[in-house]
């Protein structure tokens, strides 16, 4: 039986009453040790309640409509563990030494990443990494973050001479909204950064105020606490996927065997990136989650094939996941070429396009481990695709997949090793690469037959485009014709139709039967079609050596990642390539357009994915890590100064660890034992049972408590006032226990709590809290949190206090690492 201490003066009563003793002598039949419990502590959902003997009854304390601070604090405890990732309950458990360890691997993890993908940016201040911006390089008119201040206009660099001094010397000037502050340059260098806004308008809501430097610092810490919440996600999400354990894979000869049927010789990048692989498989014991950056046609699909060679050695299968079906059957021919001197490794190709009896054929083949390689689109992740003994996904182009589908491949990461390719990697996952919660290689240098692709952006015209196609028919070329949708391609058909009579032209889009869409490929990948006027379907995949220019009509409606993704279907061979991007007018496009624009005509170099990401992470925002809504923390703060936070939150993780301690260790002396009224002991089922799973709930976590006095309303009714306290004494001794907090007690107008945190982790909760009243009050001093009250409280409001207080520093529990 659970210690009941907290529940003595209603046992007492209990046991003294002897109308109570008739009471359960009447109850106690439906009383039995295998019957179950009605508050199930681990559901996740609640069921409507149900009197202990299975009946279901009607409150008999009316339930208030408006909610009390026990309600309120339920609802935020509900909000936050649905806002936590699937699986995440799963957390791994480990010692305080093992975590310090973990920890360390994650902070060298973090620097590995940041030395790889941004080392242009790290030389800028010796070791240390900096956003900040270099005064020099900003126009009049942009807007910057001053570190102390907050956000301005730049206006301009002038010569100007400081009091008490005869030289001159250069002084920033920067617009506020109540006035103008000039700052010698070098210490602008240190102070400023450059804001962009993930928005359209990439314009902050207002300016700040000299005269208010509070309004600036509360942004600063609403940043800093979301920021840290990231963090903590982050290092879930890794010591996670770190404490699962696979064999390493074997080296074996024959892997060489396979590496050398390899055509070409691969460049400096692809062979790190091969080394990276293979060290990930052969090497470690925990499941590989590593990214693939690397323009089209710089050879990320070697990479892979070796991947898939190494697991499929070792009896174990791979699925091989494409966004389009067109991209899927391309691997598809791919693999089963380079694999076809391996008669023993099954290839097959799964898509919604086969009949329903080949599609069953390959799921039993699947289930029993008859096939080895499955490639396919969305649909292999579907319910019945069960794998016998999967080893390696590969992920191509996960940017293309939906927020469900993502969600899926997120859940096969912690048991299976994951490879994702991509050329233009979403902000998300790019901002995962850098900061080195995900293995990352970037193959940036070009294969020595690539020629740089020419990109002309220009307003529609009739007179350019049909110069563009003419110039490339007249080489011996094709052409892709790409427009945003289905509408429109049937009419700029006809309209080519009359300008190139004796051309095969045809449409190619999602919609078409699966053979029609595939003989039109076959027919423009062999040359017998000239011109292939089509969608957004040819984004990935198509290798097509002969068709060297490509028409994008309309391109302010693609993304900055599509265009990249489309532009790099021509100059896969060594002629120079042509890509005509055609707006309507200047005038209709929105600055975010433009800018995207801007931003794709300046990347024309080979090998510039990654930077274009980064780039669209600036225009865009990068959304939060785990869900694709845009972040508003970003815009609080600009997108330079957060991840400046980010990198600092991130070096100092082991600073921001809070550690529990027993519920059964916490002590709540506040002298006060209120009794329950008989009219609600009578209305209750089972009073000592229900007393026993209150503590027992208490005692397990706090979200077992929420849904222990959940139930309990349900079923009987908001409780009285007496009962009300005695759930409050619970949450308080259940939240102290979460926050490391040993013992409360009040003296006079002085309440006290003892804790083992550290002064760093009170000030990051107290920032975080929303009460000023309560983030005023509370000092720390010592050992212990304090705080000074204005009078002394009848204890029934002190405890109240103290449940308040207590629930908003226990809200910080996000943002701090809980190991």
């Amino acid at each position: 039986m659970a210690s009941l201490d907290i529940f003595t003066p209603l046992i007492f009563k209990i046991n003294s009453s002897a109308k109570l003793r008739k009471l359960f002598s009447l109850k106690c039949p439906y009383r039995h040790k295998h019957r179950p419990s009605l508050f199930l502590t681990n559901a996740v959902h609640t069921q409507p309640a149900l009197s202990f003997s299975g009946r279901p009854t009607t409150p008999k304390y009316k339930i208030e409509s408006e909610q009390d601070p026990i309600s309120i604090l339920n609802e935020r405890i509900r909000c936050q563990h649905h806002g936590k990732r699937e699986g995440s309950n799963s957390k791994p458990i480990m010692d305080s030494e093992e975590a310090d360890q973990y920890i360390q691997m994650v902070k060298e993890q973090q620097q590995r990443g940041l030395l790889k993908l941004k080392g242009d940016r790290v030389a800028k201040e010796g070791d240390v990494f900096s956003y900040k911006v270099d005064p020099y390089t900003l126009s009049s008119g942009d807007y910057v973050v001053h570190k102390k201040v907050g956000i301005g206009r730049f206006v301009g660099i002038k010569f100007d001479v400081p009091k008490g001094s005869s030289e001159a010397i250069e002084y920033v000037f920067i617009e506020y909204a109540d006035g103008m502050a000039k700052l010698p340059v070098k210490q602008a260098s240190r102070m400023l950064y450059r804001y962009n806004l993930p928005n359209d308008t990439k314009k902050p809501r207002t300016l700040s105020k000299l005269s208010d430097n509070g309004a600036w610092e509360r942004r600063k810490t609403k940043g800093k606490v979301a920021i840290q919440k990231m963090v903590v996600d982050l290092m879930e999400l890794y010591l996670h996927r770190l404490k699962q354990r696979r064999p390493p894979y074997p080296k074996t000869p024959a892997m060489a065997e396979f590496t050398s049927q390899f055509p070409y010789e691969p460049t400096p990048d692809q062979k790190q990136a091969f080394i990276d692989v293979e060290r990930d498989l052969t090497e470690r014991e925990t499941p590989m989650d590593r990214l693939i950056c690397g323009d089209v046609g710089f050879g990320k699909t070697e990479v892979a094939l070796r991947a898939i060679f190494c697991v499929v050695s070792a009896g174990k299968q791979t699925m091989v996941l494409a966004p389009t079906i067109v991209l899927a059957k391309q691997h598809f021919e791919v693999i089963s070429e380079r694999f076809s001197k391996y008669p023993h490794i099954k290839v097959a190709l799964l898509s919604r396009f086969q009949g329903k009896a080949e599609k069953e054929t390959y799921l039993e083949m699947i289930k029993d481990g008859h096939l080895d390689i499955i490639v396919g689109t969305h649909t292999l992740l579907g319910s019945r695709v069960v794998y016998n003994n999967l080893g390696l996904l590969v992920v191509d182009e996960e940017q293309r997949f939906g927020v469900k589908q993502k969600e899926k491949i997120a859940s096969f990461k912690t048991s299976v090793d994951v490879l994702t390719l991509t050329a233009t990697p979403i902000p998300r996952t790019l901002y995962l690469a850098l900061t080195g919660f995900r293995d990352a290689s970037l193959i940036s240098t070009p294969p020595p037959e690539r020629v740089p692709i020419r990109t002309h952006l220009s307003a529609y015209s009739k007179e350019r485009l049909i110069s563009a196609i003419k110039y490339e028919l007249d080489r011996g070329g094709q052409v892709f014709y790409v427009l945003p949708r289905i509408k429109g391609l049937e009419e700029v058909k006809d309209f080519l139709e009359q300008s190139f009579s004796n051309v095969e032209i045809a449409v190619a889009h999602g919609q078409q039967y699966s053979k029609q869409l595939e003989d039109t490929m076959e027919q423009f990948a062999q040359g017998e079609i000239k011109i292939l006027i089509c969608t957004n379907i040819v984004e990935s995949g198509l290798d097509i050596q002969n068709a060297n220019t490509i028409i994008i009509q309309d391109v302010q409606l693609f993304g900055l990642a599509q265009l990249y993704q489309l532009r790099g279907r021509v100059g896969r061979a060594d002629k120079e390539a042509h890509a005509h991007l055609f707006y309507p007018d200047k005038s209709m496009l929105t600055d975010q357009a433009l800018e995207r624009l801007a931003a794709l005509e300046e990347c024309q170099e080979l090998g510039r994915g990654f930077q274009l990401a980064e780039r669209d992470m600036g225009i865009r925002g990068f959304g939060t890590i785990f869900g694709e809504q845009q972040t508003g923390d970003v815009g609080n703060v600009g997108i330079d100064f957060f991840f400046e936070m980010l990198f600092e939150s991130l070096s100092k993780v082991d600073e921001h660890r809070v550690i529990s301690v027993p519920y059964q260790s916490v002590q709540v002396d506040l002298n006060i034992n209120p009794h329950l009224p008989s009219s609600y002991i009578n209305s209750l089922e089972n009073p000592l049972e229900i007393i026993n799973e209150a503590e027992k709930a208490a005692e397990t976590d706090i979200w077992s408590l929420m849904q222990f006095t959940e139930n309990l309303r349900r079923q009987y009714g908001k409780e009285p006032s007496s009962m009300e306290i005695l759930l409050k004494k619970l949450y308080i001794r259940r939240m102290a226990a979460d926050i490391g907090v040993t013992r409360i007690y009040a003296s006079g107008k002085m309440v006290g709590m003892e804790t083992n945190m550290s002064k760093k982790v009170f000030k990051l909760m107290t920032d975080s809290m929303s009460s000023d009243i309560h983030r005023n009050s509370l000092f720390f001093d010592g050992n212990q949190i304090k705080a000074e009250l204005l009078l002394e409280l009848p204890r029934a409001q002190l405890l109240n206090w103290i449940f308040q207080c207590i629930s908003e520093l226990h809200s910080c529990l996000p943002a701090l690492i809980k190991y």
